[in-house]
């Protein structure tokens, strides 16, 4: 399964997980994130969802897979148009109306599509290697899925056209921005720690946590 699937207590940790292509997009990423995304909306255990890249690949995503002649390309625009009614939504669409908290923990370069669904979540926190890039500019084509749009309702419209146009955003500059916390390694740290564990033992008891710095 390219996409992977951990529930670690009230979390649900979605992996791209294609490492030999640097996490590289497919339509089974769509499919695969649709279907979890439906699974976790009607888990009551869910409270918050994290959408992450496999840390084999070295990459959060590198966006879509330009080795396969069929991406970005279409025979015309009545084949198009003829297909749309049997078009599955995009993963974008899927984070972007999930009804409980959407995470994207940008742990690499985040490219073109794979930097697109970054911009359809909630909260986005990125480690010091977080970067992301749309390249389409240079394929002749522009970003897809209201990718600009989404991006300057986090970071205003000047700075969003400098990325549309091609122009890398670095983990620095995306924290100067408002557009991440770079705090990615802590946040998995801290999810992992007793207290962490206690915390959310306490809430489901309805009393005060006992934290012991562990």
């Amino acid at each position: 399964m390219p996409v992977l699937y951990e529930k670690r207590g009230h979390v649900g940790w979605l992996t791209l997980s294609r490492p030999e292509a640097r996490n590289a997009w497919g339509e089974d990423f769509n499919d695969e994130i649709t279907q979890r995304c439906e699974e976790m909306a009607s888990d009551p255990e869910i409270r918050v969802a994290v959408l992450t890249g496999d840390e084999a690949g070295g990459a959060f995503s590198a966006g879509a897979n330009l080795k396969n002649l069929r991406t970005h390309a279409q025979g015309s625009i009545a084949e198009f148009i003829a297909g749309l009614p049997g078009r599955h939504r995009s993963a974008g669409q899927v984070l972007s109306d999930f009804p409980k908290p959407v995470i994207a923990a940008v742990n690499g370069y985040a490219v073109g599509i794979g930097c697109i669904v970054t911009y359809c979540c909630d909260l986005i926190i990125a480690s010091d290697r977080a970067e992301w890039r749309l390249p389409q500019v240079a394929l002749g084509i522009l970003p897809n899925h209201g990718g600009i749009v989404r991006l300057a309702r986090w970071v205003g419209k000047g700075q969003a056209m400098k990325v549309a146009m091609g122009y890398p955003m670095k983990a620095d500059e995306a924290f100067r921005f408002g557009l991440a916390y770079i705090d990615l390694h802590r946040f998995m740290a801290l999810s992992l720690t007793e207290d962490a564990k206690e915390s959310h033992a306490a809430w489901r008891e309805r009393r005060r946590p006992t934290i012991r710095g562990a």
